[in-house]
């Protein structure tokens, strides 16, 4: 009787050790929940995983922004527009009476990959064949006076965002949106008299209404902390690419650098132009950083040859 009684101890104490070791083994513990869907996601944790870039939290112009003297500063002398603050903000406000309040910038979503096509304007393009993939993409920036009439197969043929400042401006159809870099108080006198309704104007050069505009302190803190104060300020084309980083969870980047001949020249050139300068520009610099960004697997490059 003994026996039995140890034999039946031994048993709930053995089907007890195996009941609690299946229990252990199907606990997982929580994975960390991450920003987007992405394999991987631009500013995880607020930074990207190179040289410690931190996210802009205010990359367009709302309503209520308020640049600060610093920031004012440093924007009215890069082309040398003068003006002061006071004028600044008055130019702002009237801007601010024909659109928007705040930009549509949305948040990362932790179950969403969103992708952006950032396509320059190199002659690197020419005979890529990367316009279907172009489009495929949920966003396709496109830079300046950068088109894709005549050229779709290489360029792709949707367009979401054109990013452009004064002197390369655009006519543009009803669906792009306008995402405009300001270099000096003339820049903004211009916005307002574009958005104003006129009788002699038949058409619109964009929909006001989808209109973004970069904020100065954004475009300091680019010319800042990504190309360490390199050149008098970033070009737009650089400022487009760090733009996608904050727009989307995972950045393609077509048509910068030179083509196989070392030509710097636009894909639309009926010839290359060995004239094509970078300005003030630190070109070489925003290259070599575009790079490293493609290396530690910020973004995706593609050289187009």
């Amino acid at each position: 009787m003994k026996t039995k009684a140890r034999l039946f101890i031994l048993f709930l104490s053995v089907s007890a050790i195996f009941v609690f070791w299946g229990q252990v083994s199907q606990y997982a513990p929580p994975e960390e929940q991450r920003s987007c869907a992405c394999d991987q996601c631009p500013f995880e944790n607020g930074t990207l995983a190179f040289q410690n870039l931190t996210r802009f939290s205010q990359p367009f112009l709302s309503r209520n922004s308020n640049l600060s003297e610093e920031d004012f500063n440093w924007w009215r002398v890069i082309q040398r527009g003068g003006g002061t603050i006071s004028e600044y903000r008055r130019n702002m406000s009237r801007v601010f009476k024909l659109i928007p309040a705040n930009p549509p910038l949305e948040e990362p979503i932790p179950g969403r990959c969103r992708t952006c096509a950032v396509v320059g304007n190199s002659r690197n393009l020419l005979n890529s064949h990367y316009g279907p993939f172009i489009d495929f993409q949920d966003y396709v920036i496109r830079i300046n006076r950068g088109h894709s009439k005549g050229f779709e197969a290489d360029v792709g043929k949707r367009t979401t965002h054109q990013v452009m400042y004064l002197e390369s401006r655009s006519q543009l159809d009803d669906t792009t949106r306008p995402v405009l870099f300001t270099f000096k108080m003339r820049d903004l006198e211009w916005i307002t008299s574009v958005l104003r309704p006129q009788p002699s104007r038949k058409k619109s050069l964009f929909n006001k209404d989808l209109v973004m505009i970069v904020n100065p302190a954004f475009m300091r803190n680019i010319h800042h902390m990504w190309l360490q104060k390199k050149g008098a300020y970033a070009s737009t084309g650089f400022m487009s690419l760090v733009l996608a980083l904050h727009i989307c969870d995972e950045v393609h980047v077509f048509g910068f650098g030179a083509d196989s001949d070392g030509n710097w020249s636009h894909y639309w050139d009926k010839k290359p132009n060995n004239k094509v300068k970078t300005g003030g520009h630190p070109g070489n610099v925003e290259y070599e950083m575009i790079m490293a960004l493609a290396r530690h697997q910020v973004l995706k490059f593609y050289t187009g040859w």
